[in-house]
């Protein structure tokens, strides 16, 4: 393809991308009739650009600019408990943004969650039950970090406190 095809096509992905909630490579791939592989090199070449584009466990989404409260939670569990996690979270109306752990060799290792629903919650139990992955916290003895997004501060620590009682937090 010419590189004039190229641009036309990231423009076309960077259109589809802000105008989704959230869409896969493989959506987007099929509708270019390119390679999915074709499509993670242009959504990297637009964030190169600035585009603020995510990348989450269901596909890519535009990170717009928001009013939204962000905390960071220090928590430590089994990953038995995973899903008691992030249900209870989104259940209370917060975004998983992410998992941090704190890697000896490698330093802090981030994954993009972008999990705001049970279906998402579902998702990316499944894939983990069923694939043969492990948890980032595994690497730490269960101790990881995320960043919620929610509607205020009151609300963070509404969530903040229903993880203490359910003993997912990391106490010191």
């Amino acid at each position: 393809m010419l590189k004039n095809g190229n641009v036309k096509r990231r423009a076309g992905v960077r259109d589809d991308v802000l105008n989704s909630d959230l869409i896969s490579a493989t959506t987007l791939a099929k509708k270019y009739k390119v390679s999915r592989q074709t499509i993670v090199g242009d959504i990297a070449l637009l964030r190169a650009k600035g585009e603020p584009i995510i990348a989450t466990v269901g596909g890519y989404k535009y990170q717009k600019k928001e009013s939204q409260y962000h905390g960071l939670l220090v928590c430590q569990h089994t990953s038995e408990e995973t899903r008691l996690e992030l249900e209870t979270i989104v259940s209370m109306g917060g975004e998983i943004e992410d998992v941090i752990v704190d890697h000896k060799l490698y330093g802090q290792l981030v994954g993009t969650l972008g999990i705001s629903t049970l279906h998402d919650v579902n998702d990316f139990m499944s894939r983990a039950e069923k694939g043969d992955h492990q948890l980032l916290s595994s690497l730490t003895m269960g101790i990881h970090l995320h960043n919620v997004a929610c509607n205020n501060e009151e609300h963070f620590l509404e969530i903040k406190q229903k993880l203490s009682e359910l003993g997912l937090l990391y106490l010191d």
